[in-house]
C-alpha cells in the first residue's frame, strides 16, 4: 500500500522531510479495524513529531492521527463497525498514523462518521472532539459543577482546532458563560461564531478586560497554548478553588501562584488511553458517536477552513507549513478526491 512517512527527522523544507513510501498491508489486532483512508487533517503533533519524534524499529514513521475513511476489514473481536461502514478518529500516537491507504486502529476509540459531512469535512474533528471533550468533561468536569453557580470558562487560545470545537461543546452542554481569546479580527469573528459569548485579547491585561464585561473572575480557564507565559494572568483571574487544565507542553510550568487559591490544575492528553488501553478506553467511541449525533443535529459544525486533494507527501508537506506557520484558524485537511 501507498503511505507517507519519514526515516529521519528533518524541517519541513528539507527534501526527505515526507516521503512516498510502500508498505505491506496492515495485520490486525483483534480488537482492530482496517480502514481504507479517504481524508486526514494535519495537527500540531504531526509536525511536532516530525521535527524530533522516534522512528520505529521498522525505520519508517507514518504520522496521522485525525482521519475519516471506510471499513474494509474487522479483528476477530471488533463488534462494534462492519465492512462498508464509513467512520471517523484520532488513533493511537504509538501505533502506525493514517497518512496512508489502509490503516489499522482499534476499535474502542474510533465511531461512526456523521451523515451530514463528507470524509473531509469530517476529518476536521477527531482529535479535537476528542481533546475538547476529555478537557471539559473528563478533566474539568465542568458538568459537575453547581448549575446555580455563575460558571464562567476562559478558553485561551480559542481560535484554533480544538478551541473551536471546546466552545461549540460548551456553549451546547454546559451552562457556562465562554470567553474566548484572540488577537486577531478575523481570529475573533470565528470565535464568536463557534460559540463565545465574549472575546478578550489574550495579548493585553485579562483583568481590565474582563472587569469591562461585567466579570471579576472566572471559574474554569482552558490553557491551549503558551501556558506557562499566561501563568500569572491565570492565576489572577481565576476565583478562589477554580479548575486550570492545559494541553500544550511548556517547558518550566511555575504552579506556585496557583496555591493561594487552591486551584487545580489538570492535564489533558487525548492519546493516553489508547497508549495504556486504559479502563475508560471505549470512552472515546462513546463520545465520538454522541459528537457525530450533535453534528448531524446542527449543533456542531466542522472546522475545515483549507482543503488539499490527494494524499501525498507533496500534500502534506504543503499542510505541514501551513500549520507550523502558527496562524491557522481552523483545521487543514488532506483529502482523496
Amino acid at each position: 500500500m501507498k503511505a507517507i512517512g519519514f526515516h529521519q527527522n528533518h524541517p519541513i523544507n528539507h527534501p526527505q522531510a515526507l516521503q512516498d513510501i510502500d508498505l505491506p498491508t496492515p495485520e490486525l489486532r483483534d480488537h482492530d479495524l482496517l480502514v481504507e483512508v479517504k481524508a486526514v487533517s494535519v495537527n500540531p503533533v504531526d509536525t511536532k513529531v516530525r521535527r524530533g519524534g522516534d522512528v520505529p524499529p521498522e525505520g519508517v514513521r507514518i504520522l496521522g492521527w485525525d482521519a475519516s475513511g471506510i471499513v474494509r476489514a474487522t479483528g476477530l473481536l471488533a463488534t462494534r463497525f462492519k465492512p462498508g461502514d464509513h467512520v471517523w478518529y484520532a488513533g493511537d500516537i504509538t501505533r502506525p498514523g493514517s497518512n496512508s491507504e489502509l490503516q489499522a486502529v482499534d476499535e474502542r476509540i474510533v465511531g461512526p462518521m456523521p451523515t451530514s459531512l463528507d470524509f473531509a469535512q469530517a476529518a476536521s474533528l477527531p482529535l479535537t472532539a476528542i481533546t475538547a471533550w476529555e478537557l471539559l468533561f473528563d478533566r474539568l468536569r465542568i458538568h459537575a459543577a453547581d448549575p446555580v453557580d455563575n460558571n464562567v470558562l476562559l478558553v485561551v487560545g480559542a481560535a484554533g482546532g480544538v478551541g473551536s470545537v471546546l466552545t461549540q461543546l460548551a456553549r451546547v452542554l454546559t451552562g457556562a458563560t465562554i470567553i474566548g481569546t484572540a488577537s486577531r479580527t478575523e481570529s475573533r469573528d470565528w470565535v464568536l461564531a463557534h460559540g463565545a459569548h465574549h472575546v478578550i485579547n489574550h495579548r493585553e491585561p485579562w483583568a481590565p478586560q474582563l472587569a469591562a464585561l461585567g466579570f471579576e473572575h472566572v471559574t474554569h480557564v482552558v490553557g491551549l497554548n503558551e501556558s506557562a507565559t499566561y501563568v500569572p494572568q491565570i492565576a489572577a483571574v481565576l476565583r478562589p478553588e477554580g479548575k486550570f487544565a492545559l494541553i500544550d507542553d511548556p517547558t518550566n510550568l511555575d504552579i506556585q501562584p496557583f496555591k493561594g487559591k487552591s486551584i487545580s490544575i489538570h492535564w489533558e492528553l487525548m492519546f493516553t488511553r489508547a497508549m495504556f488501553t486504559t479502563d475508560t478506553i471505549g470512552r472515546q467511541h462513546a463520545l465520538l458517536r454522541r459528537v457525530a449525533e450533535l453534528v448531524d443535529r446542527g449543533d456542531l459544525k466542522h472546522t475545515l477552513t483549507q482543503r488539499i486533494d490527494g494524499i501525498n507527501a507533496a500534500s502534506l508537506i504543503r499542510a505541514h507549513t501551513l500549520v507550523e506557520a502558527g496562524n491557522m484558524i481552523g483545521k487543514v485537511v488532506v483529502a482523496r478526491p
